[in-house]
């Protein structure tokens, strides 16, 4: 009989975790341009536990989007940002408390990357989340002629290239790198730094580039992004509706990155059945 209850409990909590896998959240960010979807990882569980507990408590209601630049993000979240006069320095504000990294290799800043901003590596060296600020990337689409920097580590790079400049033999390099730099012409630039990765490995003693990731090259050549994000903030989540909301946005005239006109926004979250989700905004969950 205990076997045959043990083996009715077990079946139960199978069920009740099966259901629960086919249901997830949508988030929904609504403002005067119009209305962001987006979906929040699994992978990184603490982060999305902690937007949904504040989008239902009305946290993000009527706080700005207070940081914007064009062709790099959008960023919202600080409470001061209520009822903020115009012109205040807007950035420091959260609940506070902070969110651990849970930085998740499979999640990159993508044109649409819902992601949490956080303090500076040497006031924050965990680089631990903002309890609130996030932000969203709008980014720019990577030429071939930088596709290098996708296959780069670039705390390595940066690394070994100050070495580099350092030497007085290396002078003749740096002398043609700012004479390229001068001109304008950025590809060209990019492309000579990046022709001298073997001469900087040599210089730091170590592997630079890294293996290659397909769908992570894909997405920043055609829909575009911010690669240098990738590895120092956490992206929890992703746009799956409202792009052309986050472009209008973007595009918002600022002075001093903040927005002339403000922008308000209303979070909500909504838990539907997966299949509805992938009906309604055409979003395919990983199996």
């Amino acid at each position: 009989m205990k076997k045959f209850f043990a083996f009715i409990a077990s079946l139960i909590l199978l069920t009740l975790t099966n259901c629960s896998s086919q249901t997830d959240y949508v988030v929904t960010i609504k403002t005067q341009y119009g209305n962001m979807v987006a979906i929040l990882y699994d992978e990184t569980p603490k982060h999305k536990a902690n937007f949904i507990k504040l989008a239902e408590q009305g946290f993000y209601n009527d706080l700005l989007f207070h940081r914007v630049i064009q062709n790099f993000m959008i960023q919202g979240g600080d409470p001061d940002s209520k009822n903020a006069a115009p012109g205040q320095p807007l950035g420091m504000g959260g609940p506070g408390y902070t969110v651990e990294a849970e930085f998740n290799p499979k999640f990159f800043h993508e044109k649409g990357a819902l992601s949490a901003a956080r303090l500076g590596d040497g006031q924050n060296p965990a680089k631990a989340s903002s309890g609130s600020q996030f932000y969203i990337v709008q980014g720019t689409v990577v030429t071939p002629a930088n596709i290098d920097g996708l296959r780069i580590d670039q705390v390595k790079m940066n690394a070994a290239f100050q070495k580099f400049v350092q030497d007085p033999a290396n002078q003749v390099v740096i002398d043609s790198l700012n004479q390229i730099y001068m001109t304008g012409d950025m590809d060209a630039y990019t492309r000579k730094v990046y022709s001298l990765v073997p001469r900087l490995e040599k210089v730091l003693g170590q592997k630079i580039y890294k293996e290659a990731n397909p769908d992570k090259e894909k997405a920043y050549t055609t829909v575009g992004g911010a690669p240098h994000l990738d590895g120092e903030y956490t992206v929890f989540g992703k746009v799956i509706s409202g792009l052309d909301v986050l472009d209008k946005i973007a595009a918002a005239p600022t002075e001093r990155e903040r927005p002339v006109e403000d922008i308000r926004m209303t979070v909500t979250v909504e838990k539907l059945s997966k299949k509805k989700i992938t009906e309604l905004y055409g979003y395919t969950f990983a199996r």
